[in-house]
Order: C-alpha cells, then sequence, then structure tokens
C-alpha cells in the first residue's frame, strides 16, 4: 500500500463553523486553513486540515442529541441550572425566555435548532422581568425557566452594580435568586464579590510574604555567593532552553517556539476537554491563555516551557501552582459542579 496516497486524501464534509482556529468532524478535530464566517460550510478535508469552500445548507444536525430549555440572551438553560452557550442563533432573535431546543454537535456545543411552543408561564415570567417582580411560588413556571429569569435578574443586577460573573458561578443560588427577586441578586452578586475580594487580599499577602523571603535571602548573600546563583541560574536556563527546543534558542527559533508552545497549550486543552479560544505571550516565560470549558470562558496564565499554572484566573486557595494547564479543567469542573466556583479572571 502506498502510504503517500492515503495521506494526500481530499474528502469533503459539511461541517458547523463556530468561529477559531478549529473545526469538528465526527471523529476528528480539524485546524482551519482560512478562518471564515461563522455557520455552515462545505469543507475540503487533507489530513488533519479543513479549508471552508462555499457555505451550505445543515447536515447531519437532525441525528445529534437534542437538548431542550429556555432562552437567556444567546444560552439555553437547561435543568439543573445549567446555562450553555447556543451557536449559530437565527438572524432574527427570538423573545426571551423563550422554550427553544438546540441540537448537541460532536464536540460539545449546543447548535440552535428552534423555538417551541410557548404556554401561559413564559409570558408570566416575561411580566415579571419587566415589572421588576419576582417569580415567588408562581405556578405552571419550570425549572429551566425558573433559572432563565434569575440569570436574566442577575443580568439587570449586574448592570446596576458592576460587579460581574458568570452563569457557573451563580448556578447553585439562582432559582433561589429567582424566588427573591431584586434583592436576592444583588446579595448573590455581593457574595461573589465578597469571595474574590478575599482571594485577593490572600493572594496579596502570599506574593508579599514571597517578596519578603526573598529579600532576605538576597541581603544574606554575599556579592561572590550571588554571582555564583546567578551562574547557576543561567546555566538552568539554557538546560532549559536546550531541553526543550534541542539547541540554544535564536531569536527565530524563540518565535517559532512561541508559537509552539500555543500549540502545546491547545492540546493540553483538547486533551481535557476545554478548547482553546486565544492565547498571548505575557513576557518573562509567561502565557496568557484564552479557553472555553463547560460552556464558560476562562483565562490562565502559565509558564511556556511547561505549561504550569502561574494564574488560573479562579479562587483555587493558593494552589494554583499545583496545576498545569492540563490537569486545570479537571478541578474546574469540581468546582462548578459543587457550586463552588469564583471567577478572578473575567474576560
Amino acid at each position: 500500500m502506498d502510504y503517500r496516497k492515503l495521506l494526500g486524501k481530499v474528502e469533503s464534509a459539511v461541517l458547523p463553523y463556530f468561529g477559531g482556529g478549529t473545526v469538528d468532524a465526527p471523529s476528528r478535530r480539524l485546524h482551519v486553513t482560512t478562518p471564515v464566517e461563522p455557520g455552515w460550510w462545505r469543507f475540503e478535508l487533507k489530513g488533519r486540515q479543513a479549508t471552508a469552500r462555499e457555505p451550505a445548507s445543515a447536515e447531519g444536525l437532525e441525528a445529534r442529541p437534542r437538548v431542550r430549555g429556555h432562552l437567556w440572551g444567546t444560552r439555553l438553560v437547561r435543568e439543573g441550572a445549567v446555562a450553555e452557550p447556543l451557536a449559530l442563533m437565527p438572524e432574527e432573535q427570538p423573545p426571551r425566555l423563550s422554550p427553544v431546543t438546540a441540537r448537541r454537535w460532536h464536540d460539545g456545543t449546543l447548535v440552535f435548532e428552534g423555538v417551541e411552543f410557548e404556554s401561559e408561564a413564559e409570558e408570566q415570567a416575561r411580566r415579571a422581568l419587566e415589572e421588576d417582580r419576582p417569580l415567588g411560588e408562581a405556578r405552571g413556571v419550570g425549572a429551566s425557566l425558573r433559572a432563565a429569569f434569575g440569570f436574566a435578574l442577575l443580568e439587570v443586577a449586574s448592570r446596576g452594580t458592576g460587579i460581574p460573573f458568570a452563569p457557573a458561578e451563580a448556578r447553585a443560588r439562582v432559582l433561589e435568586v429567582a424566588q427573591g427577586g431584586r434583592e436576592g441578586a444583588e446579595a448573590c452578586l455581593r457574595r461573589l464579590a465578597d469571595a474574590r475580594a478575599h482571594f485577593l487580599r490572600a493572594q496579596a499577602r502570599q506574593q508579599a510574604h514571597r517578596d519578603m523571603e526573598a529579600l532576605s535571602l538576597e541581603r544574606a548573600l554575599s556579592e561572590r555567593e550571588r554571582t555564583l546563583q546567578d551562574l547557576r541560574w543561567n546555566a538552568e536556563a539554557r538546560r532549559s532552553h536546550e531541553t526543550w527546543s534541542g539547541t540554544a534558542l535564536t531569536p527565530g527559533q524563540q518565535r517559532r517556539a512561541e508559537s509552539a508552545s500555543g500549540e502545546w497549550a491547545e492540546r493540553a486543552l483538547n486533551k481535557a476537554g476545554a478548547r482553546m479560544l486565544d492565547h498571548r505571550r505575557l513576557g518573562g516565560g509567561l502565557m496568557e491563555v484564552v479557553y472555553g470549558f463547560m460552556g464558560e470562558r476562562f483565562i490562565t496564565v502559565v509558564e511556556m516551557a511547561t505549561l504550569r499554572v502561574r494564574d488560573a484566573g479562579v479562587c483555587l486557595a493558593g494552589a494554583d501552582a499545583r496545576v498545569t494547564l492540563e490537569s486545570l479543567p479537571s478541578v474546574l469542573k469540581e468546582a462548578i459542579d459543587t457550586g463552588s466556583l469564583v471567577i478572578t479572571r473575567h474576560v
């Protein structure tokens, strides 16, 4: 068998493109050669590369699992007060709190399908929202509609208080918010703000302690000892670079290594079930990574050479350095599932 022919095989497939640098076929993730507008496209597939050729009508969506819920902005709120982003929304936006359906694509993304028939409950919830009233004990209002109402209240309160929130942070309390109205929404946001402030104060204390230790160590070292220490650190840095790239890095090789670190980060996130959205070099050997996971967007700062976390972007009680970019999503999942997620770096 001539494997060169197999590797050079060109296929055609209609796939949904959600933006970014990748697109998902049923059995694999492919890199998009040239980004296009989100939508359904006919792609030319060659190896692990996909090239958009022309817009197309949806194919294969009806075979995917259907998900029902209520609309909050561009999210579908389903059972368990889970608010997931909806991809490929129609140009004409449905009324808020509408009952909607979506299909789950192979990578887990929810693709908008349509609006279902309404009952009196949706109009009742809309009126309560317009009149700034809580739902209270209103009858006939199901859990997903109550949660969507609660998230809408939190959104209004967030604009008023200036306190940002992510749905996963408020999921455990969103039904209480729907029950209690504006006051409950503001109380929920204040709890989040207090938790973030507590974390930042603890983080500042830890950094101050590290700085004091470093200063004490520096004062204790003689000039000769500092020189020897600098030589050891420089040698270690050279060995690290040589291990990473195989040779000492020229400026051009450094740029290529930085690009490779982005690919490395993307592979690590893919393996963990997350999707990288963006990354940028920060200097000092650090890289900022923006990625999506469980319907939320996160910002994490990692070491470029090791992907060890420096700042997770969420409250980890000072344990950021104990995780890597690949292991962090499992920690995030536990925090989301237990209702303990607190995001400290909002996108």
